[in-house]
């Protein structure tokens, strides 16, 4: 995390007055039990299926007027180190489970072969400015960092709690493709806690495996309306979250939408600031229209949008965790119908129809390799 010595200040724009009084995401919490048995009672649907202005589930896919980001080709430098990278993840054959001093170290599992895809490595070495020694270095960081964190451990009954108020949705899709993760602080509903960290790692998992092939980045967007300062993260809590999002999500925050921020908050991203990473903090854009960055097909009313949208847990978090859990299973199937292999590109895995393979791309043979191959086919 960069501490840079001049710190700028979060802009103090005003608060648009064409902000309307918020009245979706009211749901009635309800209960574990009573989600659990909506569950297995509702039947399995998508916006898409529901009438055209009046939504209670998640989009599964972009509007028809969002791009997709173009697919960038590695220079012969990049490609190269990609290749080195690769070849050292596939060496690794043990994980600490622990950031602790000498932490007992278990074999690599398939969550961990899987998680280190093509794209993946390509995000760490960004991130690194394409030094593959620190690149790998923070991959196997971040593995650690998935175990101590208990990523696999969080599911859906545990966290379900944090989310029956509706203080975290996932629903559409930006102008450029990417799946938008609503926060709303007025709907804290718990006391502080790691779990409440939990719950956003979480919804991050989520809202990364329904992003459409090609896409790899999120839209965040925080609506401070109607928040008081007792539900806000503690500067801690700041701390910590930045620290998940640089170190363990590099490459993944395409866009932060910041709107309705009061004094409190704005002190509050003042003191958080220093923690993000400069790189990152154009990404950030406060009290702006975000109709100008969501189609409004995609947009809550009081967003300037299109869309009815009311929280209602029982309904959306059934359809959400099993529209998740469909992706992720057609995912891992991929994954082992091509081999099961480290570097496997997500494009192939999300349902794309080419990068096939897992093999990088291809560097100049050396004449050894060239007669090798000759004397494969000849003999």
């Amino acid at each position: 995390m960069s501490t840079a010595a001049v710190i700028s200040p979060v802009p103090e724009e005003e608060i648009p007055e064409t902000m309307n009084e918020k009245t979706a995401l009211e749901g009635t919490p309800s209960t574990s039990s009573a989600a659990a048995a909506a569950a297995k009672a509702t039947t399995y649907t998508t916006a898409e299926a529901e009438p055209t202005t009046t939504k209670t589930t998640t989009y599964a896919a972009p509007d028809a007027s969002s791009t997709l980001p173009p697919l960038s080709e590695l220079t012969p430098e990049q490609t190269t180190k990609y290749n080195e990278l690769l070849e050292q993840c596939k060496s690794i054959t043990t994980v600490a489970v622990s950031t602790a001093k000498n932490a007992e170290k278990v074999a690599l599992a398939d969550s961990d072969r899987i998680f280190m895809t093509k794209e993946c490595l390509l995000r760490y070495l960004r991130a690194t400015k394409w030094v593959v020694a620190d690149a790998k270095k923070r991959i196997e960081a971040t593995l650690t960092w998935r175990r101590e964190w208990g990523i696999e451990s969080h599911t859906p009954e545990y966290i379900e709690i944090e989310n029956e108020t509706g203080k975290q949705v996932v629903f559409g899709f930006d102008n450029e493709s990417r799946p938008c993760l609503y926060l709303n602080p007025s709907k804290q509903n718990t006391e502080k806690s790691d779990r409440q960290i939990q719950h956003l790692t979480f919804m991050l998992e989520r809202v990364l495996e329904i992003a459409p092939p090609g896409v790899e980045t999120l839209a965040l967007l925080i609506d401070f309306k109607s928040a008081s300062a007792g539900q806000n993260a503690t500067p801690g809590q700041g701390k910590q979250v930045m620290g998940i999002l640089q170190n363990h999500y590099p490459e993944r925050l395409g866009r932060a939408l910041v709107v309705n921020i009061p004094w409190w908050a704005k002190a509050f991203l003042n003191l958080i600031w220093p923690f993000i990473d400069p790189i990152t903090r154009p990404k950030l854009k406060f009290n702006e229209d975000m109709s100008l960055h969501v189609p409004k097909s995609h947009l809550l009313k009081e967003f300037k949008g299109d869309i009815d949208f009311t929280y209602n847990h029982a309904v959306y978090w059934p359809n959400f965790i099993k529209m998740c859990q469909d992706r992720r299973r057609h995912y891992e199937e991929r994954w082992k119908a091509n081999g099961s292999q480290i570097g496997e590109s997500e494009f192939y895995l999300k349902g794309g129809d080419g990068e096939k393979a897992a093999a990088p791309a291809a560097a100049v043979p050396s004449v050894e390799q060239v007669t090798e191959e000759i004397q494969k086919v000849t003999v």
